[in-house]
């Protein structure tokens, strides 16, 4: 995917991890012969090619080598679990992202309903529920569910960290749990593989199936994780806010910040669905703040020219020009404890003009968290009904140690393993970034060492 840079140290290999040979019948009654005019079972022959460039996988053909390809996701004719023998868990961790209780209340729904699982556990606080005892897991029903998907956040509730694979598999060994559905980010996926590997370690049948969640996008492979379009939303909003600041003040400045620790998505994609941005900073495009060719040269000259200007940073962003006493470390998740750039920035602004004898107005915005917490649009809820449904689809054929996402626009199988420790990050030569660029005027690179020496060419 060309938006992505994603380490990589050959050709993906999408196999899928499979617990034993599928023996029991589906329940779901769907038929198996197309043009018969009922929805079928996907057969679990079907693959999608990973690349859509014809080029490539010409090569890959001429080469001998077979084009990489992903296994379809859906309901399986045949199943590995007699379903009426299966006990289930779910958690989410990290945190939080629109659509997560959707997510839950699809899984719970495809499990209650359509294979007859009755006993589904619902761990409480992210992956500390798996060892401590207050609270305890919840038992999940249909009535427990019903209205959850019109609240934002995680009804289970969530965490960042938690206990060793042992100990969770410890769990699930003792609660004879048959399929773990986990809900997060990288670092759950992470602890998602790990846990996969102690099961297969101690020979016991149990699927884990990891339905991505993080509102970066940051997760290889897959088109976007659920919550991302809700993000850029309601991220969009707040750039225009921040625009109307802008104008309602001589040398007004808006400042948003954004979600992004490593990824710049949401800043570039909310900047051009507002249109309002004149400046877009992310964690893959770096700049000078100082210097003639710098950030706050080229902010000044939009002030001078257009008497306001609004810039989107997103988070990761610019972190080597915080004081290293502002850097704190990892959380939980072993993710690094970032510093805010964007209060940074707003004081780093205010003292440039003001060495410049030039009056100006900062309103600095992070929507952070209302975007967090917020319920999902109508298309990411969507997407959340369609992950939840094939993550147990997966699951009950026996498949594990993958997560469930969209590539090319249809549901697919991706292996962890596959995605464990790469993150996608946005391309600056990808047309996404040239869009954003051509949306703001901003310049190409805003760095010194460039001897052409580019300045903003302000929006009419």
């Amino acid at each position: 995917m060309s938006d992505e840079r994603t380490p990589d140290a050959g050709r993906p290999d999408f196999t899928v991890e499979s617990l034993g040979p599928c023996r029991h019948p589906s329940p779901m009654g769907l038929g198996e012969s197309p043009g018969d005019g009922l929805v079928d079972f996907v057969d679990d022959g079907r693959r999608l090619l990973f690349d859509l460039d014809l080029h490539a996988v010409r090569a890959e053909l001429a080469a001998g080598a077979e084009p990489a390809a992903l296994e379809l996701a859906g309901p399986r004719s045949r199943l590995f679990f007699r379903p009426n023998d299966v006990r289930a868990a779910i958690v989410t961790t990290g945190g939080l992202c629109p659509g997560i209780n959707d997510v839950v209340r699809s899984i719970v729904l495809t499990l209650n309903w359509h294979y007859g699982v009755r006993e589904i556990l619902g761990i409480r606080y992210g992956l500390r529920g798996f060892v401590a005892p207050d609270p305890p897991p919840m038992p999940l029903r249909p009535e427990t569910v019903r209205t959850v998907h019109h609240e934002g956040g995680s009804f289970l509730g969530s965490s960042r960290g938690g206990p060793s694979a042992a100990e969770i598999v410890d769990f699930l060994d003792r609660e004879a749990i048959s399929a773990l559905f986990m809900i997060g980010g990288d670092g759950t996926m992470r602890a998602a593989l790990a846990v996969r590997e102690e099961i297969a370690r101690r020979n016991l049948a149990v699927a884990v199936v990891g339905v991505p969640k993080t509102i970066d996008n940051d997760i290889p492979f897959v088109d976007a994780t659920f919550g991302m379009i809700t993000a850029v939303s309601l991220a969009r909003q707040a750039v225009d806010a921040a625009h109307a600041e802008a104008q309602g003040a001589l040398n007004g400045v808006g400042l948003v910040r954004l979600m992004g620790r490593e990824s710049g998505f949401i800043a570039a994609q909310a900047a051009l669905a507002s249109g309002e941005a004149n400046f877009v900073l992310i964690p893959e495009v770096p700049f000078d703040l100082d210097g003639p060719h710098g950030f706050l040269a080229c902010l000044h000259r939009r002030i001078v020219s257009r008497r306001h200007a609004v810039v989107v940073v997103a988070e990761g962003a610019g972190q080597q020009y915080i004081p290293e006493g502002e850097r704190r470390g990892t959380d939980a998740s072993g993710n690094p404890v970032l510093g805010d750039i964007g209060r940074f920035l707003k004081g780093r602004i205010l003292a440039h003009f003001r060495e410049h004898d030039v009056p100006v107005t900062v309103k600095y915005i992070d929507p952070s968290y209302m975007i967090r917490s917020a319920p999902p649009t109508a298309s990411d809820a969507i997407y959340c009904q369609q992950l939840g449904q094939n993550a147990v689809h997966a699951a009950m054929a026996g498949k594990t140690g993958l997560m469930v996402g969209r590539v090319h626009g249809q549901q697919v199988h991706v292996p962890i393993r596959a995605v464990a420790g790469r993150r996608r990050r946005l391309d600056p030569e990808h047309p996404l970034w040239r869009s954003v660029l051509q949306s703001t005027g901003q310049p190409v690179r805003m760095v010194n060492e460039d001897p052409a020496g580019p300045t903003v060419t302000p929006r009419p």
